[in-house]
């Protein structure tokens, strides 16, 4: 008997801790975050990544309250940071902001010290900055046209981009693939060098953003045919999308995103999102975003989630099947 009574009081006052912590935990999520707030960005100061990413830290430190604090580290195509966050604890004091080279980077380096879908909770996405397909004036006006000449001679034209592995590289790739042409790929150091030989007509074609290629465009020294995100852009409303330009499965760009490590308990994910697409939504961001080349985007965190695992099986097929190798 009395041994019983022991059990029935560990049992109770087990239940009854088990209550207090879980109702205390549900305290702390309700009034997160209660200190600054550590947004990892694996670029470096300056760039577009960082630029846009400082908009969102500032934005949402007004909205919750607490600072988020821009922590940039740079360096092996954005994995430093990513591993950095992979392995933080996951309380929301520590995030992370990504651009599309988060979906690249297993392709190119099977062997990463993360798991770019496993160890992280997507948060949405907050920036979208599509491609043109931009050509040299004397190539034809349609993509049509273009494919047809492409597919005629064979390793005649070629295409322009600032690195192997970058963006405006592997959307060339792609176009290749879904075309079936062989457009040949010049990589240079630098996306001024490479508008440079575009517009003398050294190269042929060049895959760009809308806002680098926008004043070469207006000076007709550049012809952008299409744009290549599935819907118009903001930026150029009046540049057809490669889908109804006649290239249907036709979609490239890069994007930004903020992440949390995984296992980050599902309130905090859920008002991170709301505070990000409210924030998103506002026209002073979207101005603000406008000025810089990108348009604001978001998503639900199981979109995000979705979106970026379909996105390393599409690079990662695109990549392999191509033989991309970094310089």
């Amino acid at each position: 008997m009395y041994i019983n009574v022991l059990k029935t009081t560990s049992c109770c006052l087990a239940q009854a801790l088990f209550v207090c912590l879980t109702f205390a935990e549900a305290q702390a999520q309700a009034a997160y975050p209660t200190r600054a707030v550590r947004l990892v960005v694996g670029y470096a100061p300056g760039g577009n990544a960082d630029l846009l990413s400082r908009i969102v830290a500032q934005k949402l430190g007004e909205a919750l309250g607490q600072q988020f604090v821009v922590d940039n580290r740079a360096g092996a195509t954005g994995t430093i940071g990513s591993d950095i966050v992979a392995k933080a604890t996951a309380d929301g004091y520590t995030l992370l902001s990504i651009s599309s080279t988060h979906v690249i980077v297993p392709g190119l380096f099977p062997k990463l010290s993360f798991d770019p879908v496993k160890d992280f909770a997507g948060i949405s996405r907050f920036a979208s900055v599509p491609l043109v397909i931009a050509v040299t004036p004397s190539l034809p006006t349609r993509i049509k046209e273009l494919v047809a000449r492409a597919k005629a001679k064979p390793g005649e034209l070629n295409y322009a981009s600032p690195g192997n592995g970058s963006p405006g590289h592997l959307a060339g790739v792609l176009f290749n693939t879904v075309t079936g042409t062989m457009i040949e790929h010049v990589p240079y150091k630098s996306t001024a060098q490479a508008f440079t030989d575009l517009i003398s007509g050294e190269v042929q074609l060049m895959f760009p953003t809308v806002s680098a290629v926008q004043p070469h465009v207006k000076t007709g020294k550049i012809r952008a045919l299409a744009i290549t995100s599935r819907q118009r852009s903001a930026l150029a409303p009046d540049l057809l999308t490669a889908a109804e330009a006649g290239l249907p499965n036709y979609e490239a760009g890069t994007w930004n995103a903020v992440l949390a490590p995984a296992h980050t308990p599902q309130p905090l994910i859920n008002r991170l999102n709301a505070t990000l697409v409210n924030i998103m939504k506002t026209p002073e961001v979207r101005e603000r975003f406008i000025a810089r080349g990108a348009e604001t985007i978001t998503d639900t965190p199981a979109e995000l989630d979705q979106f970026i695992a379909v996105e390393i099986k599409k690079w990662s097929k695109v990549i392999k099947d191509a033989g991309v190798r970094l310089d």
